[in-house]
This record gives structure tokens, C-alpha cells and sequence, in this order.
């Protein structure tokens, strides 16, 4: 999903449609989809309908004893205290994360969603509270003057999920406590509701947080365990998100733009922000979503290339942008989505475009540092769910020319066109081979065949046949699409002529580099397709927060 992958959009520049998608595989998505579709919409109205009965019957049980002495301990918080009555110190507050034994006999406040609710008889109940990731246990003990029963009861019949503020003592129990991440308790003083959760959740998180890998123990042993299919998670994406392992895997895309952003702006880029409304619509018949804008036909941008190389001649001389790409493909693969976010750089080039590539090495090298260094928490996260391997890569990154490449295929027996584009298969088999070989799963194939590039890429000095272009690959999948730009106007009409696209319709294009181009270059790469790939995920609606794909457009 790299934003390079098409030319830019709009009239100036014709979009080149992708490589066809084979067509079992579209029709065998697309239905499956459209049939969990229509279940999950009778399932929503039968859920709908239970929660409506459901929430009028804990209306009715979960109360305040008004005849307790020791009510105003606990209870559900009034509407116009959480309206911004009084301004408050949120360091009133101590987060989840931050209770450990140093704060041991000390009076703590925290808030956070009421994960796990269990009564021990009419005197005690425990409530695991969850926030950002983190849990820790708390205990509601009936005692003269300090709790009452009745607030035991209370706590009970909390919903779980409810978002709750809960003060008392911190206490460092003698055994470990296995089902949460703090090893200290709260011994509950306060309780109050800040807001209640449906009693019946659409999904459960403990079923959304569950891996295959104990469902299908669980079977072994003959026991059938909940499975949350992938439609399920994405209608009910506000509380899927919550499983530990969508914290780990959004937290961890946040440090990719974080991480793709400062290294840029310490090597000299400048981030940019371009237009996603184009004028005109896109030519070649490439896929592309087109609108009405105040009677123009205008389109959504596939890709920031036209305008960020102008910057280039804007003398901007090294610019990035992050931002989304739109994609009006009818793709049903589990790399594909109509809405990305578009991670782009384009640089001027000195002398030759491995320029270019030497960045994209010291980028991603340093991002896979970074990730694995600071972000193991998450990443354990995510591994528990989704067991995977960690990414194998080199501290100086493979680079092979596409010829290199195309003899490794055959030399495993592999048929393959020596000037044609690698498909699916082929891009994971020669994956495959180059980590046999080299022991790495990220590297860098260049010097394409000119045929497969777009029309503005630079051919190759010494032989025309080739082009001045690379593709970069995580675990045998395509994740960055690069080269060098044709700067010189008329010798750019001559390539867009020798590919059958009229000059006339990509004259705004062309004539952006009349005004004096200095050579430049530049890749684009998708942000969701990074940390799928990285994580060794089997689907990228896994790393799209609210995922659009050809038939999802909500949530």
C-alpha cells in the first residue's frame, strides 16, 4: 500500500491502474463479507433490544441505600458534577500504571473502567480496574464506619466497562496477583460511578482479546470458547479497540509516524501538506473517487506526488508529508484498503538515486530499533494475541538489483518474466529465498524493468530498459515503491508520449518543471502496512484504526 505505486492524481497526471487482483479471490472475500454483513445487522437488532431491557432492569437494582449513613461513599455521580462545575487538579489523580508497592498505607484516587466485577458473599466483592493498558485489583470490604454493605452491593452490580473513581489505600498483598498487571491492591474507601456501561456488551473483551492459539486448545480439550470474527470487531471497533493487543498495535503505529517524523526533520526535511481535492478527474481509467466540487469534476488525491514534487522545485530541497491516501480500488485482500495513511518523502538528488534508498535504510533501520527497544510492552502485547516472530534485519540493508532477484526465482525453479512486474506469489517466494540467503526479511530491490514504472521514472544511464526505481519488502510483501523523477519537461512529454498518454492532459504537470527542476526522487510508503507487516499480522484492518475497504464505511 505505498503511495508510489500510481502517478500522481488529477488531470495533470494519469493514475497507471494496479495489477489485477485474481478473480477467485475477490469474489471469495467479497462474499464472505457481504454475508457477515447481513448477520452482524439481525444481530445488532436483537442486541438492541436486549440492552433496552437490560439497562431498565439495573436502573432498578443498582441504587443508592438512602438510609445508609455511609451513602455518600459511593453512588452513581450526578450530571452537572462531570459538566465542569469545579476546575481540579489532575494530579488529584494517580494513573494505573503508577501504583506499586512505594506508595504502600498511601491514599490514592484513580479512575478507570471497571474490567472485572466479583462478589464474595454480601462483604466483599473485587473490581479490577483497567486504565491505558494496565490493571489493578481493588477491594470492597464491608467494615463498621468505613464500608457498608450496602456499598458492597453496589460495587456488585457495577456494569462492567463503567467508567468508575475509586479512592482508598493502597495495600501490597504477600502472593502474587495474577489477574492483574499491578502488584498492589486498593483497599476501597470510595466508589463512585462516572458512567455506566450497558449491562449487556455487544462483545465481550475478555472473547475480543482471546488468540487462537487458546481457542484452539480449548477445543482439544473439548471446551468451545468464544470467537469474535473480524466483521463483529470492526462494528463494535470502540470496544475492540480496548483488547491489549489494539492498544499495543495503535500505540506502536503512533511511534511509526512519531518515529518517521523526527527522523526527517533531523536530516533536513521539511514537512509539507498537500491537497487531497484535485481538479479534473484521473485518466488511464485508474481507480480513483471522484466528486462534484462547485460544479468541477474534481477527485480524491492517490498520492501527494504531483504537489510534493513541486515543492522539490519550490526549493524546499527535502520534504515529507503524512496524510491519507484514497484508493477507489475493488480490492478484497488483506493488504488493501480504499483509505490509508500515506507516509511520503521526496528529496532533491546530487548525483545518483541511491540517495534516495540510503535514506530509506537508515529510516526504517532506526525506526526498527526504536520500536523494539521502546516499545516492548507493546509489542508483548500484541505477540500474546497475535503470536508472532521479530522482524529479522540487517544493520546495512540488502540491496539487490531486480535481475539478481529474478535469478534467484529461477535458479529455485521458479518461471518468471525477466521485464515483467513480480506478482504476489513471486514477491514472497524471492522473500523466502532472500531469508534463506541472507538472513534478513526487509531489503531493497532495484533497477526495475521500465515497462512496469510509472511514465515520469528516470530510465537507466546504460541500459533504457531499466529504470532508476526500487521497491522495499517486509517478510516477502511490497511496502515502499521509490525512484527517480524525470525533471527535464520535453524529455518527460517524450516518456508520457512512448507510454500512449496525451501530453495535453497532463500539461500542468509537465509544465511544473519548466520553470527549472533540480534531479530529484522520492518513495511513499503506507503507514498501516508497515506495522502489519512488522508485526507479521495476517490483515491489514488489523493496523487501520476504523478500516474502508470496498464494502465497510462504518464505524
Amino acid at each position: 500500500m505505498s503511495t508510489e505505486s500510481h502517478a500522481p492524481s488529477s488531470a495533470s497526471v494519469p493514475e497507471q491502474p494496479p495489477p489485477p487482483q485474481p478473480q477467485s479471490e475477490q469474489e471469495e472475500d467479497k462474499s464472505q463479507s457481504k454475508k457477515a454483513a447481513k448477520k452482524e445487522a439481525a444481530k445488532q437488532e436483537k442486541l438492541r433490544r436486549r440492552q433496552e431491557a437490560a439497562l431498565a432492569s439495573a436502573a432498578q437494582s443498582l441504587s443508592v441505600d438512602e438510609d445508609d449513613p455511609l451513602s455518600a461513599n459511593y453512588g452513581d455521580v450526578p450530571l452537572p458534577e462531570l459538566q465542569s462545575k469545579v476546575a481540579a487538579d489532575i494530579r488529584d489523580w494517580t494513573e494505573v500504571g503508577a501504583l506499586s508497592s512505594s506508595l504502600k498505607d498511601k491514599y490514592v484516587l484513580v479512575r478507570g473502567r471497571a474490567q472485572v466485577i466479583r462478589a464474595v458473599g454480601k462483604n466483599m466483592a473485587f473490581l479490577v480496574i483497567r486504565e491505558k493498558g494496565f490493571t489493578v485489583q481493588c477491594v470492597v470490604t464491608a467494615q463498621p464506619d468505613v464500608v457498608s454493605r450496602q456499598m458492597v452491593k453496589y460495587a456488585a452490580g457495577l456494569s462492567r466497562e463503567s467508567i468508575v473513581d475509586i479512592e482508598g489505600v493502597v495495600s501490597v498483598p504477600d502472593v502474587q496477583i495474577k489477574g492483574a498487571t499491578q502488584q498492589v491492591e486498593v483497599q476501597v474507601r470510595k466508589l463512585y460511578s462516572v458512567n455506566k456501561a450497558m449491562p449487556s456488551l455487544p462483545i465481550n473483551i475478555e472473547d475480543a482479546a482471546r488468540s487462537d492459539v487458546e481457542i484452539e486448545k480449548a477445543l482439544q480439550a473439548g471446551e468451545q470458547l468464544v470467537r469474535v470474527n473480524q466483521d463483529t470487531r470492526l462494528n463494535y471497533r470502540v470496544i475492540d479497540m480496548r483488547t491489549p493487543a489494539n492498544q499495543g498495535i495503535f500505540r506502536i503505529q503512533c511511534q511509526v509516524g512519531n518515529i518517521f517524523r523526527q527522523f526527517l526533520l533531523a536530516e533536513g526535511f521539511v514537512e509539507i501538506h498537500t491537497p487531497k481535492l484535485i481538479a479534473g478527474s484521473s485518466e488511464g481509467g485508474a481507480a480513483v473517487f471522484k466528486l462534484d466540487y462547485k460544479g468541477q469534476p474534481a477527485c480524491l488525491a492517490q498520492s501527494p506526488q504531483l504537489h510534493k514534487q513541486m515543492a522539490i522545485c519550490g526549493d524546499f530541497g527535502r520534504v515529507f508529508e503524512i496524510g491519507p491516501v484514497f484508493r477507489a480500488e475493488d480490492s478484497y485482500t488483506h493488504r488493501h484498503l480504499c483509505e490509508f495513511t500515506g507516509l511520503d518523502v521526496e528529496m532533491e538528488i546530487k548525483k545518483h538515486y541511491f540517495e534516495v534508498i540510503d535514506v530509506v535504510d537508515q529510516l526504517f533501520v532506526a525506526m526498527f530499533d526504536a520500536l523494539n527497544k521502546n516499545c516492548a510492552k507493546e509489542l508483548e502485547a500484541v505477540g500474546r494475541q497475535y503470536p508472532f516472530e521479530p522482524l529479522k534485519y540487517l544493520r546495512q540493508t540488502l540491496k539487490l538489483t531486480f535481475e539478481e532477484g529474478v535469478q534467484m526465482l529461477k535458479d529455485a525453479g521458479v518461471e518468471v518474466d525477466p521485464l515483467g512486474d513480480l506478482n504476489t506469489e513471486l514477491e514472497r517466494k524471492l522473500g523466502q529465498l532472500v531469508l534463506e540467503k541472507y538472513g534478513t526479511e526487509f531489503y531493497i530491490l532495484h533497477r526495475y524493468p521500465l515497462a512496469v514504472r510509472p511514465f515520469y521514472t528516470m530510465p537507466c544511464y546504460d541500459n533504457p530498459t531499466y529504470s532508476n526505481s526500487f521497491d522495499v519488502f517486509i517478510r516477502g510483501e511490497e511496502i515502499i515503491s521509490g525512484a527517480q523523477r524525470v525533471h527535464v519537461p520535453d524529455f518527460l512529454a517524450e516518456r508520457a508520449q512512448a507510454c500512449g498518454i496525451e501530453v495535453n492532459t497532463i500539461s500542468t504537470y509537465v509544465d511544473s518543471f519548466r520553470y527549472g527542476a533540480p534531479p530529484h526522487g522520492g518513495f511513499g510508503v503506507g503507514l498501516e502496512r508497515v506495522v502489519m507487516l512488522f508485526l507479521g499480522l495476517n490483515n491489514i484492518r488489523k493496523t487501520s484504526l476504523f478500516p474502508r475497504d470496498p464494502l465497510r464505511l462504518a464505524p
